[in-house]
């Protein structure tokens, strides 16, 4: 009954995680006890759906830090949908554009790579020292479209005035 009370406990707390495992914990050791079992899922699937809620960012501020423990961990797939939801929400947001250039890299789409740091630099051209410096940009550089991106934009012309100056 220790472990219960711990997860009703940690339940209280909303220490979600902590209370998920203690009910696991206790279902596993107790699988003949009905009522208990009973219980301990009831309380388990509380647990699991605070724990999904939590996990769901809300904001863009949010869904960019999802977006970079995604790719992280290699989950190219779940960082294109959060940087396309923030893209959604804010389409001048040159770092969800930088961070699918990245992507796109590491999934050998050199051409999407490119168009994404394109935009990315047009919305902040900032981007274009940065990317200079960028590992995760190396597949990149025997690009021409990408050196010819990287070169410093040529500096505007000033036009003559009507007086010649």
């Amino acid at each position: 009954m220790a472990t219960y009370e711990r997860g009703i406990a940690a339940l209280q707390r909303r220490a979600y995680q902590a209370a998920a495992d203690s009910f696991r914990d206790l279902m596993s050791r107790f699988p003949e006890e009905r009522e208990l079992q009973e219980r301990a899922q009831v309380y388990l699937r509380v647990c699991e759906r605070e724990l999904a809620a939590s996990a769901t960012p809300r904001t863009n501020e949010e869904r960019l830090v999802a977006a970079t423990v995604a790719l992280n961990a290699g989950d190219h797939a779940r960082t294109l949908s959060l940087l396309d939801d923030v893209l959604r929400d804010d389409p001048k947001s040159d770092l969800a554009e930088y961070m699918a250039a990245v992507v796109y890299c590491a999934k050998g789409d050199p051409e999407a790579a490119v168009a994404r740091l394109r935009r990315a630099i047009e919305l902040n051209p900032e981007n274009r020292t940065l990317a200079r410096q960028d590992g995760d940009l190396d597949a990149l550089h025997d690009l021409e479209a990408f050196r010819q991106m990287l070169e410093a934009p040529a500096p505007a012309r000033r036009r003559k005035s009507r007086n010649g100056r």
